[in-house]
């Protein structure tokens, strides 16, 4: 194994000038990707210093310039001394005097797409296993693509002493004077896919390609069943319990070992005298469950991954909206079975003048982890690479709050429905629901700047988190739109949830939840106002559904509303919701 030094011994850059090469020559460059700017580079085997040409049994190490996650870049980029110079250089971005400056820190942001890597710790907390994002070095820059490549890479991180390499290894026996090339979209054998992950490179039209997105077939749903080792149950019927039972909750979520008071419920020391399993994971096997103990109550449905995963949520939900999805939910693509048609729709929408930001998230993370607001194509295609993820037309025109201190921002509305039983179906919401606000004055612009664009606050100690108590935010958000009044928006909003849950719950499993008659659940749906315009010319707000969050964390429920976790088990065990603070929607 040779280090990164000794592999200049065998590998060199050959800088060859443009306007040095034959017209003929020239254009046929420029078909060709080039990560290197205004110099084409070509990455030669040599037989310097006494070393022999590359053989399959070699691998080499390749050094990185650049690590970073993509949330940190810019800060990185104005605090790392000469990392931005370096950037500028190994880019081939031209700059104005002897130090770069900003214009050349918005290029390097936008240019990094073209030479950025990518890797995932498999261990850690959900903050650890984002991905990182890397530039190799200038040598691991200059190689360039090539279909039928004569080398491969892979990114090797050394636990010792905590540093990643890219390991480069030849898949020939190569000669002296032969180019070493990588395929910038290996493993990828689909034609279609692999013109549309080479975009960043290898400018391609995809307009004349459909963009449509119809619901996938029930096979992609039972390959979702099957990922997940989800075992379905076997029927049963209804659980009866006497009237006066006291239930056994057996639960490891805290929250409601605090806050359950409720004289017909006790906790059970294990899982075994339960009546109520009340769990913070996500239970697999209803089989079993069904065949040993149907008896047993539980906090979850079968298939309920339709609604909490993004991926899942945008495919089912063209039940209500067809292939273009419903209007309360943003335009939303699966980037490993939509690509193409993703490629389509944003450059008919470049094509047509209209807004292009668009908001790439990871399907199973919450709390806007390695969540990024772009209007670059080549970001969202490359960000396919780094864990599986869907874009959503970002809301360019999101209804404002106007806060004192700050001026008008961001804000998104979060409920909790309680879901009983899924035939018939039977939902309510509670009636208290929280607010999140932006810390600054929203504009389409600084789509780095998570205060501006985000609106969780709650999970970082050192950001501000504004707390408006819901009926303190209803008579102001009034007084700042008198012509929409509170009812009217949140029976918009109501009636999104009752869509939604009803194309959830439609058809049978595992294409929708599933009918265990002892499930029970509980759901928390965030969601945003956006601006829409009526054919008559009148401006709406249109409700906008961005999650739906599996057992999502109920602190300020909590410490607000003591009695939260008693409404919520009376209106799912008990089946007396008319005293609690519950509307019932379906």
């Amino acid at each position: 194994v040779f280090d990164a030094g000794e592999m200049f011994g065998i590998m060199q850059v050959q800088e060859v000038e443009e306007e040095s090469e034959g017209e003929e020559a020239r254009e046929a460059r420029k078909k060709q990707p080039n990560p290197g700017g205004e110099l084409c580079y070509k990455v030669i085997v040599t037989s310097e210093n006494g070393l022999q040409a590359a053989d399959p049994n070699s691998i080499f190490l390749i050094d990185h310039a650049w690590t970073c996650r993509v949330e940190h870049a810019r800060q990185q980029l104005r605090q790392v001394p000469g990392l931005l110079l370096r950037m500028a250089n190994l880019m081939g971005i031209g700059f104005h005097g002897e130090l770069p400056g900003a214009e050349a820190e918005d290029l390097v942001l936008e240019e990094m797409w073209r030479f950025n890597q990518t890797y995932q710790l498999a261990h850690g907390t959900a903050e650890e296993k984002v991905p990182v994002w890397y530039i190799m070095d200038e040598f691991g820059s200059r190689i360039q693509h090539s279909d039928t490549p004569s080398f491969a890479t892979a990114p090797f991180f050394y636990m010792p002493q905590q540093v990643a390499y890219t390991l480069l290894w030849p898949l020939r026996d190569l000669d002296t004077g032969e180019e070493v090339t990588r395929d910038f979209a290996y493993g990828e054998t689909d034609p279609l896919i692999r013109k549309c992950m080479l975009l960043p490179w290898v400018p391609a039209d995809l307009l004349d390609l459909s963009s449509s997105t119809p619901e996938p077939p029930a096979e992609h749903y039972q390959a979702i069943l099957e990922e997940n080792k989800e075992k379905l149950p076997l029927a049963i019927s209804p659980v009866a319990y006497p009237c006066d039972h006291v239930f056994k909750v057996y639960t490891d979520i805290q929250q409601v070992l605090r806050h359950l008071t409720h004289p017909r419920f006790t906790f059970a020391q294990s899982e075994a005298d339960a009546d109520i399993l009340y769990n913070f994971s996500h239970f697999k096997d209803y089989r079993r469950l069904s065949q040993e103990r149907p008896n047993v109550l539980l906090n979850q449905f079968p298939c309920e991954n339709l609604l909490t995963v993004k991926d899942c949520l945008a495919s089912i939900a063209r039940r209500a909206g067809g292939p273009e999805g419903p209007v309360w939910l943003p335009r939303t693509f699966n980037l490993r079975t939509e690509l193409p048609q993703f490629v389509s729709y944003f450059q008919q929408r470049e094509r047509r003048g209209q807004d292009n930001h668009w908001i790439c998230k990871p399907w199973n993370l919450a709390r806007s982890l390695d969540t990024h607001v772009t209007r670059s194509l080549h970001s969202i295609v490359r960000h396919r690479e780094s864990s599986p993820k869907v874009v959503s037309k970002y809301i360019e025109s999101p209804v404002l709050f106007l806060r004192e201190d700050v001026g008008p921002v961001k804000f998104d509305v979060r409920y909790v429905v309680l879901l009983r039983s899924v035939k018939p179906l039977r939902l309510f919401v509670y009636d208290v629901f929280w607010l999140r606000f932006s810390n600054r004055p929203f504009a389409l612009d600084d789509l780095d700047d998570y205060e501006k664009h985000f609106t969780v606050m709650n999970y970082d100690p050192e950001v501000v988190l504004k707390q408006v108590h819901y009926d303190e935010f209803i008579p102001e958000f009034e007084k700042q739109y008198p012509e929409f009044p509170w009812k009217s928006v949140q029976a918009e909003i109501f009636q999104a949830f009752r869509e939604l849950f009803q194309v959830a719950c439609a058809k049978p499993p595992p294409l929708g939840l599933c009918d265990y008659p002892s499930s029970r659940a509980v759901y928390a749906i965030d969601l945003m106002l956006k601006w829409d315009d009526c054919p008559d010319g009148t401006r709406v707000m249109q409700p906008q559904i961005l999650e739906v969050n599996f057992n999502p964390d109920c602190e300020r429920a909590c410490r607000y509303h003591p009695g939260f976790f008693n409404d919520v088990f009376s209106t799912l065990y008990l089946d007396e919701p008319s005293h609690c603070h519950v509307t019932r929607l379906v």
